[in-house]
C-alpha cells in the first residue's frame, strides 16, 4: 500500500477523457460521472505513488506560474479521495483549520481556480436501453434501436 503522502491516483474501472481545460472521469464502478477542473486534474494526474504533496504543489507552480501551498493539493486530494478516485483513502491535513477556512486562505492568497470536482450519477446503461424517443414522422419504435414498443405512443417516448 502507498503512503498517503505518496498518494496515487485510481486508473482501474474508469474511463476517461481529457478536455481543453478539465477532464471527465467515468466510474464504471458506481455510475457516477467525475468533472475535474484544471487545477483538480493537474493534481489527479501528478498523483503517481511517487509524489508527495509538497512536491505536486511545486509542479503546479512550475507549470502555471501560480504560488500554492501544500493546502492547496489537500483540498484537491480531499475532494479526490470522497469521489473515490485515488488508490486508497488519503486523510486531508488542513493543520487543524475547516475545510471551509482552507477554501477561503486558498482564494484570498491566489487568482487561480480552486480545484473542484463536480460529480453525477449516471443511469446504468440497462436502464437507459429500455427507453428512446421516435422522431417524428416516424410511428415504428421497433424501428429504433432499443425501443421495446411496437408504436411510439403521443408522447413521443418508448418506454416498456
Amino acid at each position: 500500500m502507498k503512503s498517503p503522502q505518496f498518494p496515487c491516483a485510481r486508473k482501474a474501472g474508469l474511463v476517461i477523457q481529457d478536455m481543453p481545460d478539465e477532464v471527465l472521469v467515468y466510474d464504471l464502478d458506481t455510475n457516477k460521472a467525475h468533472c475535474l477542473n484544471k487545477s483538480a486534474a493537474f493534481v489527479w494526474r501528478s498523483c503517481d505513488g511517487k509524489t508527495s504533496i509538497s512536491d505536486i504543489a511545486r509542479l503546479f507552480e512550475i507549470q502555471t506560474g501560480d504560488k500554492v501551498s501544500d493546502d492547496f493539493v489537500w483540498l484537491a486530494l480531499d475532494q479526490l479521495n470522497e469521489n473515490a478516485l485515488l488508490e486508497s483513502e488519503v486523510k486531508a491535513s488542513f493543520g487543524g483549520k475547516s475545510r471551509r477556512e482552507v477554501i477561503k486562505k486558498i482564494g484570498l492568497a491566489s487568482m487561480i481556480a480552486l480545484p473542484i470536482v463536480a460529480s453525477l450519477v449516471a443511469p446504468k446503461s440497462a436502464m437507459a436501453a429500455v427507453s428512446c424517443s421516435c422522431p417524428a414522422g416516424i410511428g415504428d419504435c421497433l424501428a429504433q434501436p432499443g425501443c421495446p414498443m411496437g408504436s411510439c405512443p403521443p408522447s413521443g417516448i418508448c418506454s416498456p
